[in-house]
């Protein structure tokens, strides 16, 4: 297998995907089970009946069927099409040829649970006040229906202003609710599949403040990671560093695919291919250079991953309180605008008494 065109098609969005807690798991036991010398079909016919859930269950299954027929295991996890991550498959097929297939399960597994540790580190510092934010929704949700249901024969109170009002406002409400929602989780999932229409949306998101440093950290530390686990895998560099650019998921980085190739066939050093990008860092650049002319090249992309990755953790941080300021900013923004919309009409009731006692109707 080869970092071809075809690990390059645009990827489908309904296609399923492991989850990440998921693929950590498993790329922990695979990688116990095969330093202790189990063989892989052994260890994969066990996974299939095993823990995992159904899906993977039947994925694994495939896998163990295929190299039972003698395909190599990389070919077998191709044959599943987008489950695996890209990452995933092409190392395997590295270390497959190299006889280091335990290791490069290990360093996924610890990869893999990295980023699990990341995003729940982040949900858990936004898990109180988003619940505080699904609780004013609730509210105001619960306050349109009872002042459509308590104004009688008169004009109901709208507290957004948007004509919501009674058991048919809420549904609508609900609806829009709903939607926003759905968008959000779909344009969120796009982006993490890398669908081409996002592309100007992950470029936004690094322009902005606090969150874009957040992002670049994270993408900086992904690459330097991909990049020395697939040269310390034994992978050409040619092979490599498209693979490593696309780990970063975001496409400042992939865009320039095509440039960074170009340039190492035409000679240049990894650091100076990556210069000509003109979207990493000095201090990046030069621990590359060095790594380079000093034959440490693994060796300094591994301390520059762990630099990024203590960075992201403490981004990780800061950003879960920027979420967590932003979040209580807009409940109090909501409920300050409920109180003054119900202000407004009842200020406007008593005017229209004060000013028309006899022909007032409220």
């Amino acid at each position: 297998m080869s970092l071809n065109s075809q690990a390059y098609d645009a990827p489908s969005f309904f296609s399923p995907r492991i989850g990440q807690a998921e693929l950590a798991a498993l790329c922990r036991r695979l990688s116990i089970a095969l330093t202790s010398g189990v063989d892989v079909r052994k260890v994969l016919k066990r996974e299939s009946s095993g823990r995992p859930s159904p899906r993977l269950r039947g994925r694994l299954a495939q896998i163990s069927a295929a190299i039972d027929r003698g395909d190599s295991m990389s070919d077998a996890l191709e044959a599943t099409g987008e489950y695996f991550p890209l990452l995933l498959r092409e190392l395997v097929d590295v270390g497959e040829h190299t006889g280091h297939l335990a290791e490069v399960f290990q360093h996924l597994a610890e990869h893999y649970e990295h980023q699990v540790r990341l995003r729940r580190m982040f949900l858990a510092g936004i898990a109180w006040p988003v619940l505080q934010l699904v609780g004013a929704l609730a509210v105001i949700g619960v306050l349109i229906l009872v002042m459509g249901l308590v104004a009688g024969t008169g004009k109901p109170v709208d507290i957004l202003g948007l004509g919501l009002t009674g058991p048919s406002g809420l549904v609508i409400y609900c609806l829009i609710l709903s939607a926003i929602a759905g968008g959000l989780v779909f344009v969120y999932q796009a982006a993490r599949r890398g669908l081409v229409w996002t592309k100007p949306l992950q470029r936004a998101v690094l322009a902005l403040p606090g969150i874009g440093s957040t992002v670049q950290t994270i993408c900086l530390a992904q690459f330097a990671w991909s990049l020395q686990l697939t040269l310390e895998a034994g992978m050409d560099v040619l092979r490599a560093l498209p693979l490593s650019l696309r780990s970063t998921r975001n496409a400042r980085y992939t865009d320039h695919t095509e440039q960074v190739v170009t340039s190492l066939r035409n000679g240049h050093e990894i650091a100076e291919a990556l210069y000509e990008t003109r979207v990493f860092p000095g201090e990046f650049l030069d621990a590359v250079e060095v790594g380079e002319r000093s034959g440490r090249l693994p060796e300094s992309l591994a301390s520059l991953s762990k630099n990024y990755q203590d960075q992201a953790k403490r981004a990780m941080a800061a950003l879960a309180v920027s979420a967590t300021v932003l979040v209580w900013a807009g409940v109090a923004l909501m409920i300050i605008f409920a109180i003054f919309r119900m202000a407004m009409n009842y200020v406007n009731m008593i005017n229209g008494f004060v000013n028309d006692p006899m022909n007032y109707n409220p």
